[in-house]
């Protein structure tokens, strides 16, 4: 059974940064891509960042490339959002995302809140 847990949300001032973690089990890292979502209120969820597999390429939304920091981190089973420079529009739940390469059944997180003050 997959599971996801993110953590590492919280309250942050505009131009601070913070890293989002998604503890991952269950699943074979290469077998599945992986993905941050996020999603405020009254809008629809939002792809932030990709990291598709085989070689874990990464791609970003424009709304956060050269910001945010997608990755991987084998020991630990782990995908990091390294969220760097935010701003108020950042300000969401923020998902981790694994789908299968071979089944494409999407697992998802509970989510994790970051709220950006200016």
């Amino acid at each position: 059974q997959v599971q996801l847990v993110e953590s590492g949300g919280g309250p942050v001032q505009s131009g601070g940064s913070l890293r989002l973690s998604c503890a991952a089990s269950g699943l074979i890292h290469n077998r599945y891509a992986m993905y941050w979502w996020r999603q405020s209120p009254g809008n629809e969820r939002e792809l932030v960042a990709s990291l598709e597999r085989p070689g874990d390429r990464t791609s970003y939304s424009d709304f956060v490339k050269g910001r945010f920091i997608i990755s991987w981190d084998d020991p630990s089973n782990t995908l990091y959002l390294q969220m760097n420079d935010l701003e108020v529009a950042d300000t969401a739940v923020y998902y981790c995302n694994a789908v299968s390469l071979k089944t494409r059944a999407p697992y998802w997180g509970q989510g994790t809140q970051v709220t950006v003050s200016s």
